[in-house]
């Protein structure tokens, strides 16, 4: 008898313990699973986190808020001396730069987890977006005048006009912390850095071929002519140089200033998908800022041929707004093509325009003192994306 109560035991352990190893067997699921049975293995797949986007963005400046005269002109028979007071007429303004697109890359990556949390890092680079403008020479000849407190430039000879240069490049950094919203969108908040680099260039064109002993005309006094008096002469009506031969060189541009902005602060935005078609879905986002700006100018004045240098900084509250919309197309489940329409604005930052009326030149003695940086400009910058992003 106790022989078969302890057979009965053996038989119900083996079943209950062939019934803890095949538990598919005990649910009535399909056995005969193979790992080459894609749809199946599909379905166990984890859902994709990760994001890269490399791309190009390509940005121009459309925006040059501060208007400072740069060229003024006045006829070539006023008196020298004349031109530091007389009335000008305005011939060129800081505001009528036009400056070309400049691009550089953009990288982004991406991270979204389960839970609905996720990260952004993001940084792009545009460099050297440049503008040039010669006003001059003409014929008869013109006086071209540029002006600041306590200093004012004429070019050397009739055969000379004034040409102004400009230079400006944007960087910018940033990490955001993601929030998953309703409706495919996402909200952002987090960190960002900027830094807008702006300069600004006035020089004589052609180069001098001749020592200009002092504003006599086109061409250079004889020894009989140097004492007369510099202030009561006028611009010869000739445009052309006096002399052959190469220029004499060494003389630098007559003003030159560069400003540095670095941004750095807290930002808020959202983005997420407008319009979804299939493989084709429009996306965006929106984002502003609020930014400690460090800024600085720095300037080199050419006074009778020699430079001195000034600058100064300041600290203040600065702003940024940023509106991208995005086309994507998938290619496969895992890589896509983007291209987009990015604006970007920044507002109290120095731009080297407003730094002219702040830079001051005396003559007795001679010197040149940067009275604080000018910061309270904005910029607009916009242009296009296109690139590829990668999931992984």
């Amino acid at each position: 008898m106790g022989a078969l109560f302890l057979a009965l035991g053996c038989a119900h352990f083996q079943g209950a313990f062939a019934a803890e190893l095949s538990p598919s067997i005990s649910q009535g699921v399909d056995t005969n699973f193979k790992p080459e049975d894609h749809s199946s293995f599909e379905n166990l797949k984890s859902p994709t986190h990760w994001s890269l986007s490399m791309e190009v963005i390509a940005l121009k400046r459309s925006n040059n808020s501060v208007n400072q005269p740069l060229v003024s002109t006045l006829p070539g028979t006023s008196k020298f001396g004349q031109t530091a007071n007389m009335s000008a007429t305005e011939a060129f303004n800081s505001n009528q730069f036009e400056q070309g697109s400049a691009a550089g890359p953009k990288l982004t990556l991406n991270y979204l987890g389960d839970s609905g949390y996720g990260l952004e890092l993001s940084y792009f680079n545009v460099n050297n977006l440049n503008s040039s403008n010669t006003i001059g020479p003409s014929n008869p000849g013109n006086w071209y005048i540029m002006k600041a407190p306590g200093f004012w430039q004429t070019q050397d000879f009739a055969y000379q006009g004034m040409t102004w240069g400009s230079t400006t490049s944007l960087y910018s950094a940033e990490a955001n912390a993601k929030f998953k919203a309703p409706n495919k969108f996402n909200f952002l908040a987090g960190f960002r850095w900027f830094q807008l680099k702006d300069s600004l260039t006035g020089s004589v064109t052609p180069a001098d071929q001749n020592d200009p002993v002092w504003k006599v005309g086109g061409c250079a006094p004889s020894p009989s002519q140097i004492s007369q008096t510099v202030y009561d002469t006028t611009l010869s009506q000739t445009t052309q140089a006096c002399a052959l031969g190469a220029s004499i060189g060494g003389y630098p541009p007559f003003w030159s200033t560069n400003t540095k902005n670095n941004l750095l602060g807290l930002q808020l935005g959202a983005q997420g998908t407008i319009v979804e078609l299939g493989r084709l879905s429009l996306g965006g986002s929106l984002k502003a800022g609020v930014f400690n700006n460090q800024a600085t100018q720095s300037n080199a004045v050419s006074i009778t041929k020699i430079m001195y240098l000034t600058s100064a900084s300041t600290n203040q509250v600065a702003y940024s707004g940023e509106g991208v919309l995005q086309l994507k197309y998938s290619i496969t489940d895992d890589l896509s093509i983007k291209m987009g329409y990015q604006l970007l604005w920044l507002d109290r930052v120095a731009l080297a325009p407003g730094q002219i009326p702040y830079v001051y030149s005396g003559s007795s003695p001679t010197s040149v003192t940067a009275r604080g940086v000018n910061a309270g400009s904005s910029i607009l910058f916009q242009g296009g994306t296109f690139g590829l992003e990668y999931l992984f």
